[in-house]
């Protein structure tokens, strides 16, 4: 379950606490704080704290005192004109907190985002649940012949292949726990599975356990770092793994600064970057001119990017 017992105590003890303050918030942000947003089989995305909002970007940019008289719309403006043209910091003054459940795996790709603040469970002190990510008979695919990093879109297992592929990994995930627990003699509370021998510290236990395990961090990051991590995370060419987390945060992202996420998504999400050649080659297209790749100038790699950029080849 995404959560314990314990937990959610604790969750609906946070959510019935109300602390007066002069600091700015987001109604649409405290409506879901502390709860926990479902992704994948076991793992979760909550926003635990936050600082700041769409009028700390636009104050940041102008350096003022306050609202001051400006209409809503010049707010929207502004950080469109920020946004469209990559100054960055007034978005760094905003800055969010996640507790993020997810597998192991999934965490070795997320860490290499290395501007935010991490504190991750300690399988040295503590024991790890016994909960594992296994996929959908949909997301499994054959390796992709493009991409060397991932799998082949629109091209999943058969039924049958599927049915022994899941089979592996539910057994696999079955028996290493099972030793998991073996040596350390010791079960999820602690308590010794058999008196008469003694196990080995959790430390040295912990690395039987495979990489779908489900691990657990708090991730704390201004704004502009988080809108870097969702471009490459939430782009529809990330693993589906994390992308199905950063599509998570995305959402929570447009309820906590909406002017600021609608920015995002237009000019960088959606938004293309072209070189200097891919540009000669654009303008060149708008001009009316046939260009091929023998013409282009660019290897077939840079021109195939360019091509599906441009959407040419649906």
């Amino acid at each position: 379950m995404p959560l314990t017992t314990e937990q959610k105590a604790e969750v609906a003890e946070q959510r019935n606490a109300s602390h007066p303050t002069r600091r700015a918030t987001v109604s649409a942000l405290e409506e879901i704080l502390f709860e926990p947003i479902p992704v994948l089989n076991h793992g979760f995305v909550r926003v635990v704290d936050y600082m700041g909002d769409d009028s700390a970007i636009v104050q940041a940019a102008r350096v003022s005192y306050g609202k001051g008289t400006k209409k809503v719309n010049e707010d929207r403006g502004l950080i469109n004109y920020l946004m469209r043209h990559w100054h960055t910091t007034p978005f760094e003054m905003c800055e969010i907190k996640f507790h993020v459940k997810l597998p192991v795996f999934v965490a070795r790709q997320w860490i290499r985002h290395r501007t935010a603040n991490v504190n991750e469970y300690s399988a040295r002190y503590s024991i790890l649940d016994k909960e594992f990510y296994i996929p959908t008979p949909e997301q499994l695919a054959p390796q992709s012949k493009k991409n060397h990093q991932g799998r082949a879109e629109g091209e999943p297992l058969s039924p049958e292949e599927s049915a022994r592929v899941l089979e592996i990994l539910k057994g696999d995930a079955d028996q290493c726990y099972s030793h998991y627990e073996e040596l350390m003699n010791s079960d999820k509370e602690g308590k010794p599975l058999d008196d008469s021998r003694q196990g080995i510290a959790r430390e040295l236990a912990r690395m039987n356990l495979p990489m779908n395990i489900y691990t657990q961090w708090y991730w704390k990051i201004d704004l502009h770092n988080l809108m870097h991590f969702l471009m490459l995370r939430a782009d529809t060419h990330a693993q589906y793994e994390i992308r199905a987390y950063a599509e998570a945060m995305l959402d929570v992202t447009r309820r906590w600064v909406p002017f600021a996420c609608e920015a995002f998504v237009d000019h960088r999400l959606r938004g293309i970057h072209l070189s200097g050649k891919g540009m000669e080659v654009m303008k060149r297209l708008l001009g009316g001119e046939a260009v091929t790749l023998e013409t282009s100038g660019m290897s077939k790699r840079e021109w195939d990017e360019l091509r599906e950029k441009l959407g040419l080849d649906k």
